[in-house]
């Protein structure tokens, strides 16, 4: 299991790709806690990198008309 930091977009499109891999892992195997590390980082890689800000309430309702 190589674990390493996700720092590029290149590092977050490799673990996708692995996470996609490891989706049918039995849990309490290796494979497993390869899956839930992976997904771990890839959560903190996102909240970092891909937040989204909330539209202001006005913004909102004129992007929905």
């Amino acid at each position: 299991m190589n674990i390493k930091p996700i720092c590029t977009k290149r590092d977050y499109e490799a673990a996708l790709k692995t996470v996609e891999s490891l989706m049918g892992a039995k849990a309490g195997t290796a494979k497993d806690e390869h899956f839930d590390v992976l997904v771990t980082l890839i959560q903190v890689y996102e909240a970092k990198h891909c937040s989204m800000m909330l539209p202001d309430p006005v913004g909102a309702i004129k992007f929905i008309m």
